[in-house]
């Protein structure tokens, strides 16, 4: 869920960068992190474990424009991929407003891939939201692999919910902004619906 901080009139987004273990997640943040002028991006934070990592930041676009007179920032945060962090995932996940499911392209983890994919839904129905209602992109990275396997059939396993999908190589950059765009977009449709009377954000 969004939050409204009305001194600073800006608005702060929570997207999740979600997937197996070593898909790409915590790739895709460090990539967009580095891109990003320092002025308009926090610290990135990483939280460390044995066996993956937790990350953290959030930035503010000033491209986006505003709505209802508030500015957009958006908090990108990465899910551990092991099966046994499942509780900070959950903890992790609680309060997104969109989720960048990131798929791992090799033949060998299609498997991982459609049970975490299961799990996320999972844990949003466990607290309480509709998966329905998150919006979600879907990033088969790791496209740059020899065998990565071919999209549509990644699309046939995996994304039975029909969400916006794309390849992606975090390793390279290719494909990463244009997920962070794609979720961005269906988080910010969101919020001008919820927002969009003037009043609406008024105290």
């Amino acid at each position: 869920m969004s939050l409204v901080n009305y001194s600073t009139r800006e608005i702060t987004c929570k997207i999740v960068y979600y997937g197996p273990g070593r898909s790409g997640k915590t790739t895709n943040l460090q990539h967009i992190h580095s891109l990003l002028p320092e002025e308009t991006r926090g610290r990135i934070v990483s939280l460390a474990t044995e066996m993956d990592r937790t990350l953290f930041f959030d930035f503010l676009p000033l491209d986006l424009g505003r709505i209802s007179g508030f500015q957009v920032r958006f908090q990108l945060y990465t899910v551990p991929g092991q099966v046994y962090y499942d509780a900070t995932r959950r903890l992790v996940l609680q309060g997104a407003d969109g989720v960048v499911f990131v798929a791992d392209s090799q033949p060998g983890r299609q498997q991982d891939n459609v049970e975490s994919f299961r799990n996320l839904q999972e844990n949003l129905l466990r607290q309480g939201v509709d998966p329905r209602a998150v919006p979600v992109c879907i990033q088969y990275n790791k496209r740059d692999l020899p065998d990565a396997m071919p999209i549509a059939t990644m699309e046939r396993t995996i994304n039975y919910r029909g969400v916006r999908s794309l390849g992606a190589s975090a390793t390279t950059g290719e494909g990463v902004l244009e997920t962070l765009k794609c979720v961005s977009e269906l988080v910010l449709a969101g919020l001008a619906a919820r927002f969009q009377s003037p009043e609406s954000l008024a105290r």
